[in-house]
């Protein structure tokens, strides 16, 4: 009989438990999308207050419900939604480091505000990549994941750690970096060259009216109910769709694509949600309201580029 692994063994895997990295590059080709941690933010901060490497892989918890027990010394941290996290029935803080050992139990509760829950370790999840060098559980596609097949987390799967062989710093990320998830939603649009398509009293209705995020969203795209846009001319011939890109079909209710999303179509395209506007997405629970709002390319590359420069140096 072997040992069983060092890591943190699933007792129960929750709603939606996935590992979810940086994300798939140059595989656009092949008919394959990025994948990836849907809230960067929330999922980079975690790897950053352990010290990780811009990347490392670390757990994507959807609606909570993830208890695990941990068989090595080790550090994790819990951002994004606001779920209880508890060890050994304690809580404990969220946007901090937490000291693990041996037999510690922790509990990932359903989110009081937010959708997504991210918990990164110590050194992150030691998983192997795969396609575009990434193990992004991709569930459409049957890829990446713990077993490389795209199955989320199942009740007695190991997620594999490196043990902690000295004691790390505590750290906390300070509270006004910390996103209030109960704010009203505002999304940055860049708009595309498509946007002669569609009528100016589209464009008015689109940015001056609220939207609602239907339930039948998911990690594919973000389908938005509310006023109709005017399309004007035929469907498009097919084409590459970037991520964020606002895809608006027959009926007129704008689809934001998202991480999972298909990477052809032939619908007109309004523009481009920004990426950092796609982290507040991500956590945005069926039936919220959401705004739209025009911004530049220029502006969009700034906020990227400070991002990536403070996570990725």
């Amino acid at each position: 009989m072997t040992d069983q692994p060092q890591g943190l063994i699933v007792r129960k895997p929750g709603f939606l438990s996935l590992l979810q990295d940086a994300g798939r590059t140059r595989v656009m080709h092949l008919g394959l999308a990025c994948g990836g941690a849907m809230d960067r933010h929330a999922w980079a901060w975690g790897n950053q207050l352990l010290g990780n490497r811009y990347g490392a892989t670390a757990l994507e918890v959807t609606f909570g419900g993830c208890e695990l027990t941990c068989n090595l010394n080790t550090q994790i941290a819990v951002t994004g939604a606001a779920v209880t996290c508890t060890v050994n029935g304690e809580a404990r803080p969220l946007w901090a480091t937490l000291n693990l050992y041996p037999g510690d139990e922790i509990a990932l509760s359903a989110p009081q505000s937010g959708l997504r829950a991210y918990l990164a370790v110590r050194g992150g999840l030691q998983t192997e990549a795969g396609l575009g060098g990434s193990c992004a559980t991709f569930t459409r596609e049957g890829t990446g994941g713990l077993h490389h097949n795209g199955k989320p987390l199942q009740t007695g799967d190991v997620l594999p750690c490196s043990p902690m062989t000295h004691e790390a710093p505590n750290r906390k990320v300070p509270n006004h970096w910390i996103p209030d998830y109960n704010a009203e939603t505002a999304l940055d649009v860049i708009l595309g060259a498509q946007v002669d398509r569609f009528p100016a009293c589209a464009l008015e209705s689109f940015f001056s009216e609220s939207y609602e995020l239907s339930p039948q969203s998911d990690r594919m795209g973000a389908r938005l109910n509310g006023p109709a846009l005017e399309i004007n001319g035929e469907r498009l011939i097919s084409e590459g769709i970037s991520l964020g890109a606002i895809q608006v079909p027959a009926d007129g209710q704008p689809i934001i694509l998202l991480n999972d999303r298909q990477t052809i179509g032939g619908y007109p395209k309004l523009g481009a949600v920004t990426p950092r506007s796609l982290d507040a997405l991500a956590q945005c629970v069926p039936g919220s309201k959401l705004r739209l709002r025009p911004t530049s390319l220029h502006e969009a590359q700034q906020q990227e580029q400070t991002f990536l420069r403070f996570f990725n140096q």
